[in-house]
């Protein structure tokens, strides 16, 4: 389970946590936002390529930290074939 995101100079983005608690959580604004940079940060960390225009203006670098709880990753492998950790 996704915990928190932690998004450092960012395209628009200067600083910003996101913590999120155990249940059920939602995205939601007004167009323009920002709703649609968090998505954008979190598949960075889960693998999507990125390039240097992500980076915020005037910025050397962008800093993205997503924390994730695994202790319960256990009961993902009962289906599965393969284990995914």
């Amino acid at each position: 389970m996704l915990e928190s995101l932690t998004i450092k100079d960012f395209i628009i983005v200067d600083e910003l946590e996101v913590s999120l608690k155990t249940g059920f959580s939602v995205l939601t604004g007004e167009t323009g936002a920002g709703k649609s940079i968090l998505i954008d940060a979190l598949s960075l960390c889960l693998g999507q390529r990125s390039d240097p225009s992500l980076v915020r203006k005037n910025k050397e670098k962008a800093d993205i930290i997503a924390t994730f709880n695994i202790e319960k990753m256990h009961q993902l492998n009962r289906g599965c074939k393969k284990k995914i950790y």
